[in-house]
């Protein structure tokens, strides 16, 4: 029997993975949480064999919390499911330290062959997603030009920007200028989500 950790911070998308996964004989969910910063917690109490976990959630998302469960408990392996084929996610999930990286419509049978293949000790990673970090782009942001965009998703003003980097505030609008033409973004919200959905910069935290 294969046990496993769900963390789905919908409830009744929870509750219906839960019951379809505890169907298959083999797969029984031992553990559910609806918060990423549980994820651990909940690992170190149930010993679940593989963990899958949603990438959108509250307290920290899907990734940080693959983080702290592989340090925490590197006996076991996640899978992380997203709704968003994003090539950078991928990237930023295997860094992490994920076995697996699913899209959340693929079929049950799917998710269950998944969850078996990684606790064998394989990886997983949906064929669509894969493709796409192939295609990936190299990032064309210099370090400075992604911490100036970082910042910006997060919600920080010129001012904050230059503050926090020790720059002048005319030196983070040169690099916010040229940050717009490498992205041809149209404005800063469209260059934050352009270079998050690319790999180019990490997902905003907000705490």
């Amino acid at each position: 029997m294969i046990r496993v950790l769900l963390a789905e911070d919908h409830g009744v998308v929870r509750g219906a993975l839960t019951i379809l996964l505890n169907l298959t004989g083999d797969i029984e969910v031992v553990a559910e949480t609806d918060r990423g910063d549980k994820v651990v917690a909940h690992a170190l109490a149930a010993a679940p064999d593989v963990a899958v976990l949603d990438i959108e959630m509250p307290g920290c998302d899907g990734i940080e919390a693959t983080c702290r469960l592989r340090q925490a408990m590197p006996s076991c392996r996640v899978l992380i499911l997203t709704a968003l084929a994003q090539a950078g996610l991928l990237r930023r999930a295997m860094d992490a330290g994920a076995s697996g990286f699913l899209l959340k419509d693929a079929p049950t049978e799917r998710l269950a062959e998944s969850i078996r293949r990684i606790a064998q000790g394989e990886r997983v990673v949906d064929a669509s997603l894969a493709l796409a970090a192939m295609s990936a782009t190299v990032t064309p942001l210099t370090d400075r030009e992604a911490s100036v965009l970082g910042l910006v998703g997060l919600g920080a003003t010129t001012g904050e920007i230059a503050a926090e980097l020790h720059l002048s505030a005319a030196t983070v609008r040169n690099y916010i200028s040229s940050v717009l033409t490498k992205t041809g973004a149209r404005n800063r919200t469209d260059a934050v989500r352009i270079a998050m959905e690319s790999g180019w910069i990490e997902r905003p935290r907000h705490g």
